[in-house]
């Protein structure tokens, strides 16, 4: 595994290269945990990953542009003050609703929460994740939760 590209699918077959990372500006653990996450946000735009492929020594995410990004309570920017995840409420009517908030000290951190169905909320307690993303505009992964016993909508 050399590099990481996430591509668009445009409709009808045809892909747009949109975004690469190569192992000599991150490493493995950021490679897994970005291919880990549901949502991508970049730019103010959200894309949901539909497609987690290789290509010999390439790994590719295709992505579907969902639209401008809604912005949640309490959100602030991570860039370049290390690694963290945030818990939040999955209702846009709750406007998406920040439980908690975490630093990590690696990537390997952030891959044991984000391989979980279950996770530990600081303060709270153990959630259901329902989906996760990592926020390139904000630089931080969030991990979205439901109560244990929460029906699906």
């Amino acid at each position: 595994m050399e590099k990481l590209t996430y591509y668009i699918d445009k409709g009808n077959g045809h892909y747009e290269p949109f975004y690469e990372y190569t192992i000599q500006n991150v490493g493995k653990d950021e490679f897994y945990a970005r291919q880990l996450c549901t949502y991508f946000i970049m730019r103010g735009t959200q894309y949901e990953l539909t497609s987690n492929e290789m290509n010999g020594e390439e790994d590719i995410l295709v992505l579907k542009e969902m639209g401008r990004n809604l912005l949640g309570e309490k959100e602030i920017s991570f860039r370049g003050k290390g690694l963290h995840i945030e818990f939040r409420s999955p209702e846009e009517r709750e406007n998406f609703k920040l439980f908690a908030r975490i630093s990590c000290n690696t990537h390997f951190d952030v891959l044991r929460f984000l391989l979980k169905d279950v996770v530990d909320v600081p303060g709270i307690g153990q959630r259901c994740v329902t989906s996760s993303e990592i926020d390139e505009d904000r630089g931080v992964y969030v991990l979205y939760v439901k109560d244990l016993g929460e029906k699906e909508d």
